[in-house]
């Protein structure tokens, strides 16, 4: 057990079923790189015989008549990139992701709760293998249920594993699926703990974190164990700015089910109260405890994670070999390895890993990293190919379901447009009042021009003790506009110092501001 932190601080079968209907096998979110991705080899997707295909089945045309529709919105949404460049990027994100794309998630320069925490396990019906492959998982539980439509508890399964399955391929159009699929269960039995915590796990993957935790704490009335809603409800906690509650709900899993999926989330919380010897010792704990393959590569990606946040690069590169050891194809370790390269000097194999990660599994995160390691070698050309790629993923993002603002908001802010970037993280802010949605949000206020009102967010973002430079730069580069001269050389010397390789960009332009502000003293 770890140590505690301090709290003060009418019926049809599957077959006609859209809800059932496969898609491409092992999604693009599996084997690429790190990124919240995953990505895998790709295959169309084949219908098994039997499956009729509904409206939004996520058949190959469908898919890709969604993402044009969904780039022609983008593009009238008035995005600051040209209309055809634009299409062209997105024509290759749809290919991207129905060829098999990696990803875990949005992921954010460090780690947010809703994507570094390790997925729970969730109990699937008798007879039905849990191999902790969502693809073969979905074709086991379709296959059982043309022969028991009324298995709530296999509906509940599969609404499960279409949800794993977008999170691992990064395709938001599961989401809708994944939903239906839930939903049958409840019909069949009304408040059934598995389906509810399927609801709480949709709606954490489609970032509406009050939906979340409504939905956790139903599914633990019905049943006060249950590790995918014990799980969820502590990310629920901390993607709302609740850190106190959070590390709460974090000693009461920890209670009830220690593991794996809960300790992820227990140092998490300790990092984010900035107890970073807590968080390590805690995943150290956890890793020694791990056997199966994909625990120890998500454990040692989150000792990555955080030896990389604090700027501890040799440390991180070591966690993720052993990450990649486990499971070569495991994308979070990929691009954090990615991550802590580029921070290390080794640019050139960073741009590799990076560029092999965004071609099967193109996520805001990587996009954005690979973005800025171009512009920082001259090319913004390619740079601007994968900040507009951002926008596309967005439109796809927000079509299924998905809250996409805080991605928006930091993408635009630094690459995009600034009054866009203020509209997103202001609707982020109003949803949820976390470090990052406040990081996010005095940062677009600053790429407005508004940094008066941004300091206070900032002063926010950096409060509870959580180490990250981003954040320090931010508050930095704010505080000198505003002209808090004295604030300004603090936060920026403490960015550089904690980690000198945060960003290819954003370590540039603190070093530069550092001068000015001594060149003018």
């Amino acid at each position: 057990m770890p140590p505690r932190t301090n709290d003060s601080a009418p019926e049809r079968a599957p077959g006609e079923e859209p809800a059932g209907a496969p898609e491409h096998e092992r999604s693009a979110d599996a084997p690429p790189a790190p990124a919240h991705g995953r990505g895998d080899a790709p295959d169309t997707a084949r219908r098994p015989a039997g499956t009729a295909p509904g409206p939004d089945t996520g058949s190959p045309d469908g898919a890709g008549d969604r993402r044009v529709a969904a780039v022609r919105r983008a593009a009238a949404a008035g995005r600051r990139w040209r209309a055809a460049r634009l299409a062209g990027c997105a024509a290759l994100l749809a290919v991207a992701m129905t060829a098999g794309a990696v990803a875990v998630g949005a992921v954010r320069d460090g780690r947010g709760a809703a994507a570094a925490a390790a997925p729970a396990g969730g109990a699937l019906p008798p007879g039905v293998p849990a191999g902790g492959d969502a693809a073969a998982d979905i074709r086991s539980l379709q296959a059982r249920l043309r022969g028991q439509p009324r298995d709530f508890r296999a509906w509940a399964a599969l609404g499960l594993a279409e949800v794993e399955r977008a999170r691992t391929d990064g395709d938001p159009s599961r989401y809708p699926r994944a939903e239906r699929a839930l939903k049958r269960s409840l019909a069949l039995a009304p408040g059934n703990d598995q389906a509810l915590a399927g609801r709480a796990a949709l709606a954490a993957a489609r970032h509406d974190f009050t939906g979340a935790l409504r939905y956790a704490d139903r599914a633990l009335r019905r049943n006060p164990y249950g590790e995918r809603a014990l799980a969820v409800r502590i990310d629920a906690l901390v993607e709302l700015g609740r850190y106190a509650e959070a590390a709460e709900a974090a000693d009461t899993a920890d209670d009830r089910r220690p593991g794996v999926p809960v300790f992820t989330r227990y140092a998490y919380v300790c990092e984010l109260r900035g107890d970073v010897r807590t968080a390590r010792r805690v995943l150290e704990q956890a890793l020694a405890a791990a056997v199966a393959p994909p625990d120890v590569a998500y454990v040692a990606t989150a000792l990555g994670d955080l030896a990389r946040n604090q700027g501890d690069h040799p440390a991180a590169l070591r966690h993720y070999a052993r990450a990649l050891a486990a499971d070569e194809d495991h994308l979070p370790a990929l691009e954090g390895r990615a991550r802590a390269r580029a921070a290390s000097g080794d640019r050139d194999a960073a741009v590799e890993d990076l560029e092999r990660i965004v071609a099967r599994s193109p996520l805001p995160g990587p996009l954005v990293a690979l973005g800025e390691l171009y512009e920082a070698r001259g090319d913004r050309a390619r740079a601007r190919d994968q900040y507009a790629l951002v926008g596309a993923w967005t439109a796809l993002a927000r079509a299924g379901g998905v809250d996409a603002d805080l991605d928006t908001a930091l993408a635009a802010a630094d690459h995009g447009d600034a009054e866009e970037a203020l509209r997103a993280a202001r609707a982020a802010w109003d949803r949820r009042h976390s470090v990052h949605t406040a990081d996010a949000l005095a940062w677009a206020l600053h790429a407005a021009g508004r940094d008066e009102e941004a300091l206070p967010y900032a002063r926010r973002a950096t409060a509870t003790g959580y180490r990250n430079a981003v954040f320090l730069h931010h508050r930095g580069m704010i505080a000198r506009a505003a002209g808090h001269r004295a604030e300004a050389r603090t936060f920026l010397t403490a960015a550089l110092e904690l980690d000198p390789g945060f960003s290819p960009l954003g370590a540039r332009e603190a070093r530069a501001a550092l001068k000015d502000l001594a060149a003018s003293r």
